[in-house]
């Protein structure tokens, strides 16, 4: 292992980078903490409570004397305030998550109100390790939507899609063929980050969907870009890599509109394999063409 006082500024960097993309949230503790004392502790402490409750019951039952039933609660006959266990909370069942979530998409007019609604929807779970609800951003008017599949750390973190190094090399593909963050729209599938970075279940996915169909709706692309792998099943069906959905038009039906739709590689394909950029060029050419006719 090496010790971080040993790392240079830029190795230091690129490793908190790494946690934060992994969902650490916090490295050390402020002062040291020895986990198995508390264990131990713990552990006693459950075993006190145990024989202290043990103790009380026999006592009440050696000083209870039988008394006739009646219809009122002799449960607790000292008048002692007794300890009740917590009311877990109930979580909301998928279908009814999903009916909740097509209701609330479903009611918005405009995409302010539709980012309004998501911010009180408490039915995703995603939410509750997310920092941010990531929603749209650029251009709602400009007839071109760029759609990922899910926000990432640092997305999370900006609460804006397509932040840190993935948009930087979303800007420069963009830029490639005259474009940038303020001619397009730009918005994911998923509009809160899974934890450490996971694919979304199906079920999540299925909860998000009536927002990010509600959002084509009301922005009404005249073309859709569509990046990566989870983004390209979520709109073509399949189970097809990116390299198969690739290079190729398909109209897309959504909420009784056709869009042109087009998959290329998303951005942290070129960041991981630069040898890819040569195909994601070759798309962008195409997507372009497409554009300007």
């Amino acid at each position: 292992m090496i010790s971080s006082d040993r790392m240079t500024p830029a190795e230091l960097a690129a490793l908190l980078h790494f946690h934060a993309e992994a969902g650490v949230e916090w490295l050390l503790e402020q002062d040291p903490v020895d986990r198995f004392a508390e264990f131990v502790q713990a552990k006693a402490a459950r075993g006190n409570i145990g024989s202290q409750a043990v103790q009380k019951t026999q006592t009440f039952v050696r000083n209870d004397t039988p008394r006739p039933a009646t219809n009122r609660d002799t449960s607790n006959p000292s008048g002692s305030r007794m300890a009740t266990a917590p009311v877990p909370q109930m979580a909301i069942p998928d279908e009814q998550a999903i009916a909740e979530a097509r209701f609330a998409a479903e009611s918005a007019s405009s995409l302010a109100e539709l980012k309004s609604a998501m911010e009180a929807f408490s039915g995703c779970n995603l939410r509750n390790s997310a920092r941010n609800m990531v929603f749209a951003d650029g251009n709602p008017s400009s007839g071109i939507m760029v759609i990922g599949p899910m926000p990432n750390g640092d997305d999370d973190r900006d609460g804006v899609p397509f932040s840190g190094r993935q948009g930087q090399m979303l800007d420069r593909m963009l830029a490639a063929i005259g474009l940038d963050r303020t001619s397009v729209l730009l918005t994911n599938v998923i509009p809160w980050r899974p934890p450490g970075n996971r694919v979304p279940s199906p079920r999540e996915t299925d909860i998000c969907r009536p927002f990010i169909e509600r959002q084509i709706i009301l922005a009404e692309p005249r073309l859709m870009l569509v990046l990566g792998n989870f983004a390209g099943r979520f709109f073509f069906g399949g189970t097809d890599t990116i390299h198969h959905m690739r290079g190729e038009w398909r109209d897309l039906p959504v909420g009784g509109l056709t869009i042109p739709a087009f998959a290329t590689l998303h951005p942290q394909d070129l960041i991981s394999a630069p040898a890819s950029k040569r195909l994601a060029w070759q798309d962008l050419l195409a997507f372009r063409a497409r554009l300007r006719g």
